[in-house]
């Protein structure tokens, strides 16, 4: 397998006094954790804050995020982005497709429609062992790559001057 391509060299996003949401998935906990684990510490070592909104599957994070997203602009207090984590390990049967693609589309129709800042940290897996060896902070850490990409959109927001009320 290729292994992914990471520059170490590259300082990770900043995005001093940025405030984050994450959704997570609490289906495999085990593995919950350390994709929360992932995500927080990359919104720490980027000076941000986060949320943290539990639902029970992969299939309710986009609907979950939309609703908390709406509920922030509302409170006039917008979400710089958001990060969705869960998993969904392949099964014997057509609902791991259901539930991978759709969960999958609808983060994307979500991002792209508000112009959300949004990282889409949901593992789809054959099995158990890929699953831990991708959410483990310390080898894959996705949930800390999903982080890394919702706060890197989120400063190029604020670079090109978009706010949360324009998205």
């Amino acid at each position: 397998m290729a292994e992914p391509r990471r520059d170490e060299k590259k300082k990770p996003p900043v995005l001093p006094g940025g405030r984050f949401l994450v959704v997570e998935a609490r289906f495999y906990n085990s593995i919950g954790d350390m994709l929360l684990e992932g995500a927080m510490r990359a919104i720490g070592v980027a000076g941000a804050t986060a949320e943290v909104l539990s639902v029970p599957g992969a299939l309710e994070i986009p609907i979950a995020t939309a609703i908390a997203l709406d509920a922030a602009a509302t409170a006039g207090k917008p979400y710089d982005g958001a990060i969705a984590l869960g998993c969904v390990i392949r099964g014997h049967t057509f609902h791991f497709e259901i539930v991978a693609g759709e969960s999958s589309r609808a983060l994307i129709d979500l991002g792209v429609s508000r112009k959300a800042a949004l990282g889409n940290g949901i593992l789809t897996v054959e099995n158990e062992a890929q699953a831990l060896e991708r959410a483990d902070p310390e080898r894959g850490d996705k949930g800390g790559d999903a982080a890394r990409a919702s706060i890197a959109l989120a400063a190029l927001k604020r670079q090109l001057g978009v706010t949360n009320e324009q998205s």
